[in-house]
């Protein structure tokens, strides 16, 4: 609430005197009824009496209803004007927190480590920043101001009748405390199946987000009956989650109508005896009854507030779990030139508590080398070359980029000049002239346009109709997978890095769009160390070293020539496509 404090303040304020002035509304009646029409003299407040003989009242009814009824108005007004305010500023605050929160939820996603996004559940993280924040939102917005509505209501109303009849005040509260008890047991509740509830939602968020997400790989699999099935499982769920909720709120709202309804007929009962035996006034009578009715419908809708207190309490949880997360640790601060020297000693690596995935990796590749690394599935490949750009940390060992210890690099500094493309880039729903300049927002044409023909791009966007301002769509849905591909390189180097990691990028790429794009790698990044994933014998046989990583040690190192002499696993791969080649060319 920092920063809108001031206005929540203001708004409590507004309600103390929005209740106030609207609970001398019906003084005005008991004048009229006691005054005017039985004569009596006034003994309540004072000034009440001196506004209306100023404004020609008497205790004749006749002469007595218009100034009665205009000051009536007039308090009304007052109190509306006051819970105008109230409603403004609180909204007004309400929006400043939400945004806040939205804020700071985006800025720590964005600055929490790649290890939690890769096992995050995007859509469950989608809710919490959408519906929970909505929760508090609206919590903050109007029920968190009622709550001052109804203390100050009770105070005021306790005060006022106390002041006409104590014994009366004491029955017309009698139902209070029940209502109170019966209200927080009913928010311990309402917390606990809420919490629920939400959660669900949460899972049929992700079911949704998921399945959207995939829609082609559903289609070409047609698994739409399936994928609906799934779904309604979990629409299901969420059903009956909430139908627990409501089931409470109906328990809830017909025990309080009881208790307010015999508290209402207690005050008529009481109230109306006395009055027909003279111990108090029709006026006083008729004013505990109105008062009364005031006072037990906010009261009453503290269950309703109580019930969005445990929703927000909730949504607040959800939310702080995702800021409890602890942001990526920054350990360096070395921001230098990067000139391309990798080292790797003595690496080890392991997920968690699992088995190692990488065991004593060691090697050194100079600037300007282009180094392919070939290995079986899960060997450790892609997890070994995450390690360089400090997506992860080593569990032991040291990888050192240009002699000085990566955990000595600023992360972002190191980032920028060693740039990686996954297999699998991600595109954003825009342009792909503003997909190529995501890096360098105020790159120029020609910086565009050089990133885009290294990449053999340049040539594919012109025969788009609208060329570089062609909408990819979301993940890039409207391009081919090489397309995608290249549009993710491009993206890449147009920062000039120094350090470029290609984990099997070019994979959806044809074999001469492929040594296309290596050419021009040679030719204008020629300075730049190239790690390059693969497994095509083209690409490995034109590195100036391979790496062969089988279960997570490296087995193999040399040029091609070497390897080629010896018996291991790059030699198999070499003869199966050396043959396989043979046989398409005969």
């Amino acid at each position: 609430m920092k920063g809108s404090r001031g206005r929540y303040l203001a708004s409590w304020f507004a309600i103390a005197l929005a209740a106030f002035f609207g609970l001398l509304q019906p003084q005005i009646i008991r004048i009229v009824l006691d005054v005017g029409i039985g004569g009596d003299k006034w003994t309540g407040a004072s000034w009440i009496g001196r506004i209306i003989e100023s404004l020609g009242g008497t205790g004749q009814i006749c002469r007595l209803l218009l100034p009665a009824a205009g000051l009536s108005v007039v308090l009304m007004g007052i109190s509306g004007l006051f819970l105008y305010l109230k409603g403004r500023w609180s909204a007004i605050a309400a929006e400043d927190t939400a945004r806040r929160i939205r804020d700071r939820l985006y800025r720590h996603l964005q600055n929490l480590d790649y290890e939690y996004h890769v096992k995050a559940n995007t859509g469950d993280l989608i809710q919490r920043c959408t519906s929970d924040v909505e929760t508090i939102r609206s919590f903050l917005a109007t029920q968190a101001v009622e709550i001052g509505r109804g203390l100050f209501l009770v105070i005021f109303t306790a005060i006022l009748m106390s002041r006409l009849n104590v014994p009366l005040t004491w029955v017309s509260m009698a139902m209070l405390p029940f209502l109170f008890v019966f209200g927080y047991v009913f928010f311990l509740r309402v917390k606990h199946v809420f919490g629920e509830s939400d959660e669900s939602e949460g899972r049929m968020s992700a079911t949704l987000q998921e399945n959207i997400s995939g829609i082609r790989v559903v289609r070409a699999f047609a698994r739409k009956e399936h994928e609906i099935e799934k779904f309604d499982e979990k629409n299901i769920e969420f059903r009956n989650k909430t139908y627990r909720l409501i089931r409470l709120l109906a328990w809830y709202w017909s025990i309080s109508d009881l208790l307010c309804f015999t508290q209402i007929g207690l005050v008529m009962a009481v109230g109306g005896w006395w009055a027909a035996e003279g111990k108090i006034s029709l006026g006083t009578a008729v004013l505990f009854f109105t008062y009364v009715g005031r006072l037990l419908w906010p009261v009453r809708q503290m269950g309703r507030i109580l019930t969005e207190m445990g929703k927000a309490t909730v949504s607040l949880r959800r939310i702080q779990e995702i800021l409890d997360e602890p942001p990526e640790m920054e350990t360096g601060n070395h921001q230098g030139d990067v000139c391309g020297s990798v080292e790797f000693r003595k690496v080890n690596f392991g997920y968690e508590d699992e088995r190692p995935i990488l065991e004593n990796v060691s090697f050194k590749i100079e600037p300007g080398e282009i180094v392919a690394i070939l290995g079986p599935t899960g060997s450790g490949k892609s997890t070994m070359v995450h390690l360089i750009p400090r997506l992860y940390d080593p569990s032991n060992g040291e990888i050192f980029i240009d002699g000085i210890s990566t955990k000595n690099w600023d992360r972002r500094h190191l980032r920028r000049q060693v740039c990686i493309i996954l297999q699998e880039p991600f595109l954003f729903n825009r342009t792909v002239k503003e997909n190529v300049a995501l890096a360098v927002p105020d790159a120029d044409d020609n910086k565009i346009l050089a990133s885009t023909e290294v990449s053999s791009l340049h040539n594919v966007i012109e025969s788009f109709d609208m060329g570089y301002e062609t909408l990819v769509g979301e993940g890039g849905v409207t391009l081919s997978g090489g397309q995608k591909q290249r549009v993710a390189l491009a993206r890449t180097l147009i920062r000039d890095p120094k350090v470029i990691i290609l984990d099997d990028s070019l994979s959806a790429v044809d074999i001469e769009t492929d040594a296309s794009i290596r050419t021009a790698l040679k030719r204008d990044f020629g300075d730049a160390t190239v790690f390059i994933i693969a497994h095509r014998a083209s690409t490995l046989k034109e590195a100036d070293r391979i790496l062969i990583l089988e279960d997570g040690r490296i087995t193999q190192e040399g040029r091609h020539e070497e390897l080629v002499a010896r018996e291991g696993l790059y030699k198999r791969i070499w003869d199966i496509q050396s043959a396989g080649s043979e046989e398409a060319v005969s």
